[in-house]
């Protein structure tokens, strides 16, 4: 069974980082396309950016373009989102996500989902 956990959230002041992981167990993580999709407070879920199960196609919201970094270490298992230069409005929780396409450029085509992990920025 496809298993998604993330890690790495908490509170953190504007303008400071945080980096979350997402371990995978139950698939073969090379062959997914991995994204992260966020949810604030009566707001619907959005994506904030994805990579490839190569990793040679990376995708951001305009949003967060030139913030935040999405990477993966197919090795481990474990997909990254590095917040950097974060804001207020950046708060929400964050989830991480399984595409079987490979692509992880259509945010339909997620499949699988972690139990996702909140960001908190003070202002």
């Amino acid at each position: 069974q496809v298993q998604l956990v993330e890690s790495g959230g908490g509170l953190v002041q504007a303008g400071g980082s945080l980096r979350l992981s997402c371990a995978a167990s139950g698939l073969t993580f090379s062959s997914y396309g991995m994204g992260w999709f966020r949810q604030a407070p009566g707001k619907e879920r959005v994506f904030v950016g994805g990579i490839s199960r190569s990793g040679g196609g990376i995708y951001y919201a305009d949003s967060v373009k030139g913030r935040f970094t999405v990477s993966r270490d197919n090795a481990k298992k474990t997909a990254y989102l590095q917040m950097n230069s974060l804001k207020p409005e950046d708060t929400a929780v964050y989830y991480c996500a399984a595409d079987p396409s490979g692509t992880a450029y259509v945010p339909k085509k997620y499949a699988y989902w972690g139990q996702g992990t909140q960001v908190t920025v003070s202002s």
